[in-house]
């Protein structure tokens, strides 16, 4: 049975990932898009940083918790070769969106006077990242080795 259309499957039979799954990518990704920012604008990139990461242990755990994005990144192109791996690698991100949703829940509940806007929709990104990839069908089946043969 073919639960997708024949223009949904690329060359090799894999189902095309769809623009959620890189969406997700770049939000996990978020503070090394920003750390590319700045350094590619030299002059200012430290300044930069410091807007919106005051506090270098909250830029640290940005990046680490950015890499398993990275490595899912990478991924993408061995899904045929690593198959478990890249079955698993869903969970990885989840799990990686759930550090990262702790991790603001706690920063807002001891900040409670100061609770910005732009923390808060960002917390509202991650909480939807996070139900697409549980929920959403097609980026779940992008996951699911049979089907992509």
């Amino acid at each position: 049975m073919l639960n997708y259309s024949p223009d949904d499957y690329d060359a090799r039979g894999q189902l095309r990932l769809p623009l959620s799954f890189w969406a997700i990518l770049l939000l996990q990704a978020r503070t090394w898009v920003l750390f590319v920012m700045a350094g590619a604008s030299r002059q200012q990139g430290a300044t930069l940083l410091e807007l919106f990461y005051p506090d270098t242990r909250a830029f640290w755990m940005g990046i680490a918790l950015g890499c398993p994005a990275a490595v899912g990144l990478l991924l993408t192109g061995y899904r045929q070769r690593l198959p478990r791996l890249w079955q698993a690698w869903r969970w990885v991100l989840v799990a990686t969106l759930v550090v990262m949703l702790c991790q603001q829940g706690l920063s807002l509940w001891q900040h409670e006077e100061s609770i910005s806007a732009p923390v808060l929709v960002v917390t509202a990104l991650d909480v939807l990242a996070l139900f697409a990839l549980c929920c959403q069908r097609r980026l779940c089946d992008c996951f699911d080795p049979a089907q992509n043969h």
